[in-house]
């Protein structure tokens, strides 16, 4: 096993959700950047809207690592990937430390991703409600997993000098030391709304403005040295950097072939936010053209356009702009109704129904789409209900799920997937070229599937 350059690199994580990780770990990296570092920006689990945050602060895509979605022998190889060339790699965590996909352990949680990046990990705590019991919470995580190795911790939202000094004082027997302290400061508070934070292409100016403050309160309250130095002490991975060429065979007589496809067309703007950088990646190493277009504002789709992909976003909120953008809808179902592949996920999918909230949409499916209180959330395991633009029958993938709508009915007579858990059930739909579903998948998991899609938008 070859072992790679060693990237510097921090996890942080926190004892639970709501403790600072999303402020610190952008501020960090904004505050890298600050000294001239190359920072490459990365987070657990399968969340879209926070790496926005973190491509500001760093002027580099922000990427995902999933263990649930892409297994454990990508973490290390899809990390090289996004690092290549950087100086400090900071990973945001998901939810708690050791928390991770329901039921299965370790399986998905920052501990894991931790371990198998072989990081040291910064914990952020939120010392709002106590003083000296900080010890106790602090010597429990560090002790929980002996692999995981807990280099230091943020204490933040912390009210005077005097508490502080309460805290370091307690802190003092369990042999972690301080790397910062962090006041509150609400001006770098972020907008949420019923799926997380409002995304950074949403709120531009405000999302810039709010990173710096984050950078400026990393810096002014935490020891950057000291963080950099515990970076440096992570140790070498073994194995190469993810490469999309390699990923789907690299070039060929067929990759070439293929290159005559043209472009793919892939949905973004304000109302589209969701997406992985290495899907394009995959696309583009297959050999076709990927064009951005936003629906809210694109008349039409981009010349050439022989393939349309639609991933996730919050179309319930734009849903009256979308409507009105009618000769784009009609140039979406005309692209649909030639047989061209379309791959929607979620709010995709939501924007090929007939309606949204009772404002029309694409209507290349004959289904309705609403806003719901309920909150759909979790991983699923998927398998391939029939042949599609990309998957063949009986493929099996592992996905997401996490939206405030429902659709109805929830599948087609072709449905997309079959879902294992939490319920046995079919769903989404596939006619014509169209794969439409609610489940967000990786394809650097399963890169067959960008080749498949490419090479039915040749045929088609």
């Amino acid at each position: 096993m070859v072992s790679s350059p060693s990237v510097p690199r921090l996890v942080i994580a926190a004892p639970a959700s709501g403790s600072g990780k999303t402020t610190v770990a952008t501020g960090l990296m904004a505050a890298l950047a600050g000294r001239g570092l190359s920072v490459s920006p990365h987070k657990v689990g399968p969340d879209y809207i926070d790496p926005g945050y973190h491509a500001l602060a760093t002027g580099r895509v922000g990427r995902n690592l999933d263990v649930y979605l892409c297994g454990t022998e990508l973490v290390g190889p899809l990390f090289l990937h996004g690092a290549r060339g950087c100086d400090i790699a900071v990973v945001e965590g998901v939810m708690g430390l050791y928390d991770g996909a329901a039921g299965e352990g370790e399986l998905a949680s920052t501990a894991q991703v931790a371990k198998l990046l072989r990081a040291p990990v910064v914990l952020v705590v939120d010392a709002s409600s106590q003083s000296r019991s900080v010890a106790a919470l602090v010597h429990g995580f560090v002790t929980w997993d002996p692999e995981v190795r807990v280099g230091g911790v943020i204490l933040n939202k912390v009210a005077s000098d005097r508490h502080e000094a309460l805290l370091r004082e307690a802190l003092d027997s369990v042999g972690v030391p301080v790397l910062g302290v962090l006041r509150r400061a609400p001006q770098v508070d972020t907008p949420s709304r019923h799926l997380g934070l409002v995304p950074v292409a949403e709120r531009r100016v405000a999302a810039v403005e709010a990173v710096a403050a984050m950078g400026a309160q990393v810096s002014g309250g935490c020891d950057l040295d000291a963080l950099v130095a515990l970076a440096r002490s992570a140790g070498p991975l073994a194995g190469a950097a993810w490469d999309a060429a390699e990923a789907v065979a690299g070039p060929s007589p067929a990759g070439a072939r293929v290159a005559a496809a043209g472009v793919i067309a892939v949905a973004g703007g304000e109302a589209f936010t969701f997406s992985y950088a290495e899907h394009a990646e995959l696309l583009r190493a297959v050999g076709a053209d990927v064009v951005p277009f936003d629906p809210l504002r694109d008349g039409r789709l981009p010349e050439g356009t022989r393939g349309l992909v639609i991933g996730g976003g919050f179309p319930e909120v734009y849903a009256a702009e979308l409507s009105a953008n009618e000769p784009l809808r009609k140039a979406v179902a005309d692209l649909a109704l030639s047989g061209a592949p379309v791959a929607a996920e979620c709010a995709g999918l939501l924007y090929l129904c007939r309606e949204l909230d009772g404002r029309p949409m694409c209507g290349v499916l004959d289904a309705t789409a609403r806003m719901t209180e309920r909150l759909t959330l979790g991983y699923r395991d998927a398998v391939a209900v029939g042949d599609s633009a990309l998957a063949a029958a009986g493929t099996r993938m592992r996905g997401h799920e996490f939206h405030r709508t429902v659709v109805e009915p929830g599948a087609g007579a072709a449905p997309a997937w079959g879902l294992r858990a939490p319920v046995r059930r079919v769903e989404g739909f596939v006619q014509q070229g169209v794969h439409a579903s609610y489940l967000h998948t990786h394809w650097a998991a399963a890169p067959g599937v960008a080749r498949r899609f490419v090479e039915r938008c040749r045929t088609s």
